[in-house]
């Protein structure tokens, strides 16, 4: 993993609050995004996450345990 879990864990529930405000910050340029279109960019921000977070740093998990390089 690239981060600790609770690293982890702290940026996901700092992306709640963030969503909320996004969205209320794109109304104000009079872009509207109902609560389902709310919840599926947040939940795809957080799925980009922790897909990041999971994948080896180098993209290939082998080549660290191999010891070249």
């Amino acid at each position: 993993m690239r981060i600790s879990g609770g690293a982890l864990l702290v940026i996901l529930a700092l992306l709640v609050p963030f969503v909320v405000e996004i969205r209320t910050a794109l109304s104000w340029f009079g872009v509207e995004l109902t609560v389902l279109e709310a919840a599926v960019l947040g939940a795809a921000a957080g799925a980009a996450i922790v897909a990041w977070a999971v994948w080896p740093p180098n993209g290939d998990a082998n080549e660290e345990s191999s010891g070249l390089g």
